[in-house]
């Protein structure tokens, strides 16, 4: 294993990862220890890693399943929303977008305020889809969950984050 090879190919998704661990945690400490560990993980264990495969999408299974083996993770798990296979067959794609909204948002505090609302799973997925901006096929790698799934998530994820934000519009009109 070459040391100076894993940091040549790893170091740039540090920034990814990072933020990504912040939206998990909620917390700047807990997310550089998760990241912290996430590396080391990665560093251990690259003598596994077949060159060639996505390294972005391994390096976020890692950091992951560091957090969801860690205690702030351990209490969002038992919260963690495990999809029936009903509704699989839900549109996607949809005219108002989370990113339509976004946009059309005066305030990015209100899109993060939504966000921080959701479920973990419906976040997480968000945030790698529209923020990381990974394929379908690299989050069901991140997630192992077959590509179906991912998509019927994803749908349900942004009809949860519509409903957020369309809940803070009403707040904010009051």
């Amino acid at each position: 294993m070459d040391r100076v090879f894993f940091e040549q190919l790893a170091m740039p998704l540090f920034d990814q990862l990072y933020n990504h661990a912040c939206w998990l945690t909620g917390d700047r400490a807990d997310a550089e220890d998760l990241v912290q560990e996430t590396y080391a993980k990665a560093l251990k264990g690259f003598g596994s890693f077949a060159e060639g495969t996505n390294l972005r999408a391994w390096m976020f299974k890692i950091l992951r399943n560091a957090f969801l083996n860690s205690r702030s993770g351990l209490k969002q798990k038992t919260g963690y929303l495990e999809d029936e296979e009903t509704g699989a067959d839900e549109a996607v794609a949809h005219e108002v977008t989370p990113e339509a909204l976004f946009l059309a948002s005066e305030s990015q505090e209100a899109i993060f305020a939504a966000l921080e609302r959701l479920p973990v799973a419906h976040r997480e997925i968000i945030l790698l889809c529209d923020v990381d901006e990974m394929s379908y096929q690299e989050i069901a790698q991140v997630l192992d969950v077959p590509k179906g799934t991912v998509m019927s998530r994803l749908a349900r994820a942004r009809t949860n984050l519509r409903k957020e934000l369309g809940a803070s519009a009403k707040e904010a009109v009051r």
